[in-house]
């Protein structure tokens, strides 16, 4: 259900993004952020910036690396969309 739901944000933000100017717009980005950061959450990242410790916190973390995190491949397609929409909309980094 969260992988759908995840999907379904990310798939709603592609195709209402397409039409906004190329500057960042501040809500989608964070919605972006929000959306990539709670599938590592859900997967045991342990965060490393105040802003996303701050958001999701690191209790029963057990990955240092994202790369280590035991992701299906829907996590992998449903990152990789939001990634480029925050690349698409320059959504800082």
């Amino acid at each position: 259900m969260r992988s759908f739901c995840l999907s379904l944000l990310a798939t709603a933000l592609l195709a209402g993004g397409m039409a906004v100017p190329a500057l960042a717009n501040p809500q989608a980005c964070a919605d972006l952020w929000t959306a990539r950061n709670e599938i590592y959450k859900a997967q045991g990242y342990c965060f490393r910036t105040k802003r996303a410790i701050a958001a999701f916190g690191n209790a029963g973390c057990q990955y240092d690396d994202v790369e280590d995190l035991p992701l299906s491949a829907n996590d992998h397609r449903v990152i990789a969309d939001i990634v480029r929409q925050e690349r698409a909309l320059r959504c800082p980094r």
